[in-house]
This record gives structure tokens, C-alpha cells and sequence, in this order.
């Protein structure tokens, strides 16, 4: 059944009358057909990001660009019995392309059945949208979750085009993640020279005034692999590596008393292992002073309402590490497959032991 539809504000009105315009979404005059993420074995985050908050664990929220990252993510959730967050960012779309990616995402729910798990739990995610228009797009590509940042804008425009994404969101059982507070950082488009913290203050207000149903905060994580300077941090003395400052956990509880159970969102969370550093640059990386989250910080976190932790950084280290090796000790590869094999295995081990050693959302399908 196709329907021909004059206008947005037509279909809007008469949503309300009819569900079975659900499936349907128009752009201008021309009607298409929206992807149902149901339909194609996906899940948004209502019932994880629950389960999660009350069971002190997190979710992890994997990005991923290309096949092989994909392949890691799920081997290792089903191995792991873990639910996941397969997140696109909008440089992802744009290099992969959104129908791809969109695919890739569907052909994931299979894949996990493939390898044993009967009924996966797998959500897809735009990471960081930039505009009420980009989150459109990906709800209508069947997209199960989508992020709206307006963390750079005035607060007032920040809760106007959240509260946007929201309504057209709802409308789908899409969930919705909104951001108060700032990283610091660079990665994809999302780039900041300082953090701002979150205002507990403004918490109550920002998540009344949206309806979102996640809230990504800024405590002290940071975007990319060069996540501090060195002076922000001191020298261990044992190994010489520089330390971080700690997260503001104070700043994390004041935001858990004003909204107790609500789920809370850390991005910019990886620690960027330093094993990892130390291969790329033995094998010709130049990668000085990249320094990340410590772990025992993010299981602290993942113990609290903190229910959706952000990694990406560490998986860009994983694969890139592993093929700088493979390539280093077999100068004569050039057959793709030679150098992603181990490059793909490297990333499951990483998305493993995060899942067991940092998040706990090991065994909780």
C-alpha cells in the first residue's frame, strides 16, 4: 500500500486519526515509505537502558564504519550474551552511506542469529545529530535510537530543537538521547576546544520541557584519542605515562539526586590502551601523548545510573594497531582480507573485555 500525501502537516494530522500512518512518512510531495525497525529485528533503548540503570551495568555503544567493525561488535556481544548499541555518526553515513550502514545494521540482527543468539538485542543509533533534519533522515531509515546534540547551542534553542526531535521520534517508538554540558575533543564533526559541565540545575527542566529519554552529560570525558593535555595530567612515576584527571563524579550524583533512575549517557569514553598506542607507533604511527578515560573510572560510572557508555577511539587503536603489525611482519600482503582478519579480531578482544571487565553487560540478554 502506497499513500500520495500533500504535505508533513497532513500526515501529522491525520497520524493521530489513523496509526496505520505509522509506516509512512512525506517529504515534500513525495511519499515514501518509512523503514520500521521493528520489523527488521531491532530495538530502541527503553527497556535495556532500564534493565541497566537498576541493575548497575551499562550498554555499550560501539561505533562502527565498515564491515569488519561490525562483525567484531557482534561476535563479541553474542559470544558475551551482551545487548549492544551499533552507533553511526554522521561522518559515518557519509562515508559508508546511510542505505548501507542501514542494511549492515539489519544484516547484524541476522548475523546474531546466525551465530546462536535466538533473540538479539541490537540497537541502531545516530551518534551526535547535528539537526532536527539529520534525525529525520535516520528515523526514517530505521534508525531504533537517535542522539539530537544542540549542547553547543543556547540552552533555550538546545530544549526547542530536542523537544522537535522527540516529538517526531515518539511517533515511531524511536528513543531519543539529548546532551547538556560540553566535551572537549575532536571526532567526526563533533569538535570542542573545552568542556563545560553538566549544570545539575538545569537537568529537570531540560529532560521536562524535551520528553527525551536519555541524557548524555559531560563529567570530564573527551572525545578522540588525545583526550588531555599533557599538562592537565601528572606522570605515574613507575612507567612514565601521564594520568588524567579523575572524572567529577560529584557533578554525576548531584545529576542522580535530581533524576533518580533516569538513564545517563557518557560519551567520549574510551581509554585508549596504551599497548595499542605503543604497537602503532613501534610499526611507524606518530601517535604522541594520546592518553584516555582509566577503566576502573568508567566500571565506578557503569554502576551508577550511567547506562550507555560511548566507545569508539579504542576501536579505531584496535584495528589500526593490528594492521600496522600484520603489515610491518608481512611487507609482501596486500590482499585486504590478510591484514582486516586479524585487525577484525583484534577489535572483538577489546569489545569483550569491555563488555565483561568495564560495562558488566555481560550475560544480561
Amino acid at each position: 500500500m502506497r499513500l500520495t500525501i500533500d504535505s508533513y502537516d497532513f500526515f501529522l494530522v491525520n497520524h493521530k486519526k489513523n496509526r496505520n500512518f505509522a509506516k509512512y512518512s512525506s517529504i515534500h510531495k513525495n511519499t515514501t515509505i518509512m523503514v520500521d525497525y521493528k520489523k527488521i529485528g531491532l530495538v530502541n533503548t527503553r527497556e535495556m537502558f532500564a534493565k541497566a540503570v537498576s541493575g548497575g551495568y551499562a550498554i555499550p555503544a560501539f561505533n562502527f564504519n565498515n564491515m569488519e567493525q561490525m562483525q567484531a561488535i557482534i561476535q563479541a556481544a553474542v559470544e558475551t550474551k551482551s545487548p549492544v548499541i551499533l552507533q553511526v555518526s554522521k561522518g559515518a553515513r557519509d562515508y559508508a552511506n546511510q542505505t548501507l550502514l542501514r542494511y549492515m545494521a539489519e544484516g547484524a540482527v541476522e548475523y546474531a542469529k546466525e551465530l546462536g543468539c535466538a533473540k538479539p538485542q541490537i540497537v541502531l543509533h545516530l551518534d551526535h545529530g547535528d539537526s532536527f533534519e539529520t534525525c529525520k533522515s535516520c528515523i526514517d531509515m530505521g534508525f531504533s535510537s537517535v542522539m539530537i546534540d544542540g549542547s553547543s547551542l543556547p540552552y533555550d534553542e538546545n530544549v526547542a530543537v530536542t523537544r522537535k526531535v522527540v516529538e517526531y521520534a515518539h511517533q515511531f517508538d524511536v528513543t531519543v538521547e539529548g546532551e547538556l554540558g560540553v566535551l572537549a575533543g575532536v571526532e567526526d564533526e563533533v569538535s570542542a576546544a573545552e568542556s563545560h559541565y553538566t549544570k545539575p540545575e538545569e537537568v529537570i527542566d531540560f529532560v521536562t520541557k524535551t520528553g527525551v529519554d536519555s541524557l548524555a552529560i559531560s563529567i570530564g570525558t573527551s572525545h578522540g584519542a588525545y583526550k588531555f593535555t599533557p599538562a592537565q595530567c601528572t606522570v605515574d612515576p613507575a612507567t612514565g605515562r601521564l594520568v588524567p584527571p579523575p572524572l567529577a563524579f560529584d557533578v554525576l550524583e548531584a545529576i542522580e539526586k535530581k533524576l533518580p533512575g533516569f538513564p545517563i549517557v557518557l560519551h567520549g569514553s574510551s581509554s585508549v590502551p596504551q599497548d595499542e598506542v605503543d604497537t602503532i607507533n613501534a610499526n611507524g604511527g606518530a601517535l604522541k601523548a594520546a592518553v584516555g578515560i582509566p577503566e576502573e573510572q568508567l566500571r565506578k560510572a557503569a554502576k551508577s545510573a550511567v547506562c550507555k557508555i560511548n566507545i569508539d577511539s579504542d576501536s579505531r587503536l584496535a584495528m589500526t594497531a593490528a594492521i600496522r603489525k600484520h603489515l610491518a611482519e608481512h611487507p609482501d600482503h596486500f590482499d585486504p582480507r590478510q591484514y582486516l582478519k586479524p585487525a577484525r579480531e583484534s577489535m572483538k578482544k577489546m569489545y569483550i573485555h569491555k563488555i565483561v571487565n568495564v560495562l558488566g553487560s555481560n550475560d544480561k540478554l
